[in-house]
């Protein structure tokens, strides 16, 4: 059995498809190997992009990003250089890059607790499958989305979506962050 995500390792439960696992630990890098990493849980959810901002900074027409817990993301070599980049909003994405090949590993919105680990940096990318597509107003055209995949214009309401065990890790760090403030 292969420990790959896909819809069909998807069980519906209470009126939404939950995965049926994750690979114990996912291991990823850059493209030149000077920083490696492993995501030690499953992610708190998996989305798919379509803003122009992914498009811009990725040069292709989507990215898929794993949100995770920033301590779930473990260093295994080198060490990624933060970016500051301006987003349309006018707010700053910090993009986490290999300081020699500049792959983009990861980024944080607002929330350094949350990462946004980019998928197509995992040693295997087909062990995850969007959860999500957003900001589908500005979707290319040619790309047809699967109808199995929730897909909204702009962004969603994580309650309706994210699975209860999700909702409760981030429940977590606003409590962690509130008495750290």
């Amino acid at each position: 059995m292969s420990s790959a995500r896909s819809r069909r390792d998807r069980v519906p439960i209470h009126g939404r498809e939950c995965d049926l696992g994750w690979p114990e630990m996912s291991e990823g890098g850059c493209s030149c190997g000077t920083v490696r990493y492993r995501l030690t849980s499953e992610p708190l959810f998996v989305h798919c992009c379509h803003c122009l901002n992914c498009q811009r900074q990725t040069g292709s027409a989507f990215v898929v990003n794993i949100l995770i817990e920033a301590d779930r993301v473990e260093l295994l070599a080198g060490e990624p250089q933060p970016v500051s980049v301006a987003r349309e909003s006018g707010d700053d994405q910090v993009i986490w890059r290999c300081p020699t090949c500049q792959i983009a590993l990861f980024s944080t919105y607002g929330r350094p607790a949350v990462r946004f680990v980019r998928a197509g940096t995992l040693d295997d990318p087909s062990s995850v499958a969007p959860d999500v597509h957003i900001y589908t107003r500005s979707k290319l055209p040619w790309i047809s989305l699967p109808e199995s995949v929730p897909a909204f214009d702009v962004y969603y309401d994580m309650n309706e979506l994210w699975p209860a065990g999700s909702l409760e890790r981030v429940e977590q760090l606003k409590a962690a962050s509130n008495l750290n403030a």
